[in-house]
């Protein structure tokens, strides 16, 4: 176990340096390190490279004491949760692991107070579930790793969920997760200080494009799937767009432009599997995900994955499972 001491180099600011940004970051156990490193690592690249004591940067978390990311590593934080003495312009919430699980009512209660006092609102990877619950992102729009989008569209279907790298909305600002976080910081630095830093800090870390905050989160279809044919690609994305109402294998020949048998041969022929076991595995990969990181119930989770009823859903996962216990 390695334990980090959350503490930020300090150094005393000169006459004429631009003022010091405090920036929060409350760590949430089991928190993804690699996009809690890629938020903060940027902020202490800009003041290496600037000079200057641009940013400063302090860590809570629920419960106070050590808190651990999803690999082991512990932070040791400098602030307790709902604190008042350590102010803050801009505080991120990191999250991972099952975030729809987690409830911490004064965190909730000082998350709400901070944005009261106009402190801007920030989520990373399933942070944004953390705000949500709190009611920050109310008449918001707000991304969030796709992981986590299905439960969370279903848990808060008013909250405008964008797939995007991240969103800045205002004074609520939401990131994807990963190495997303980089790029949300390259393009925060750049609104505070100019493009010429954020391009510095970028090349820092031999990141040698800042994407926007719309580019997609996940490897295009091409590239997932290893396959070039469009007729396939086009299947495959309406596969994925509609997994509430299947489509039926006559739609979806109808969008590749051929018979049902010669989809049915691309599939085989392209990923090794039939046109069925493909959208069923969708459909069952999207019911585990539900009930990971949702409340809602069996029943619930069926229809919202095509099944007729809870019982179908369980015959299909006992199905599955069977397959794969079956030796090659």
């Amino acid at each position: 176990m390695v334990t980090i001491r959350a503490k930020p180099g300090r150094k005393a600011p000169r006459i004429g340096d631009p003022p010091t940004l405090t920036v929060g970051f409350i760590l949430v156990p089991e928190f993804p390190l690699m996009a809690y490193t890629a938020a903060i690592e940027p902020l202490r690249a800009a003041n290496t490279l600037s000079g200057c004591r641009l940013y400063d940067w302090w860590h809570a978390a629920p419960g106070g004491g050590v808190v651990r990311a999803s690999n082991g590593v512990t932070v040791l934080p400098d602030v307790q949760v709902g604190a008042t003495a350590r102010e803050a312009g801009r505080i991120f919430v990191c999250a991972g692991g099952n975030p729809a699980d987690f409830d911490d009512p004064a965190l909730s209660t000082w998350l709400r107070d901070l944005a009261r006092r106009g402190v801007t609102m920030g989520g990373i990877s399933g942070g944004p579930y953390i705000l949500a619950r709190a009611g920050l992102l109310a008449g918001r729009r707000c991304t969030l790793h796709w992981e986590h989008v299905p439960a969370f569209e279903e848990r808060y279907p008013s909250i405008d969920v964008v797939r995007s790298l991240f969103e800045i909305h205002g004074d609520r600002i939401t990131c994807s997760g990963g190495i997303a976080a980089l790029d949300m910081m390259l393009n925060l630095i750049e609104r505070d200080h100019g493009p010429g830093l954020a391009a510095g800090v970028s090349d820092w870390f031999l990141h040698n494009q800042i994407r926007e905050g719309l580019s997609p989160q996940r490897m295009d279809l091409r590239q997932r799937f290893g396959v070039r044919d469009p007729r396939l690609l086009r299947v495959l994305e309406a596969m994925e767009g509609n997994i509430e109402a299947p489509l039926s294998r006559e739609v979806l020949a109808g969008l590749a432009r051929v018979s049902v048998r010669q989809l049915e041969r691309l599939f085989r022929d392209l990923l090794g599997r039939g046109l069925h076991r493909h959208y069923l595995d969708l459909r069952l990969d999207r019911a585990h995900q539900l009930g990971r990181e949702s409340s809602l119930s069996r029943s619930e989770i069926a229809t919202a994955t095509g099944f007729a009823n809870a019982d179908e859903l369980s015959r299909a996962e006992r199905r599955r499972r069977s397959r794969a216990t079956v030796p090659l």
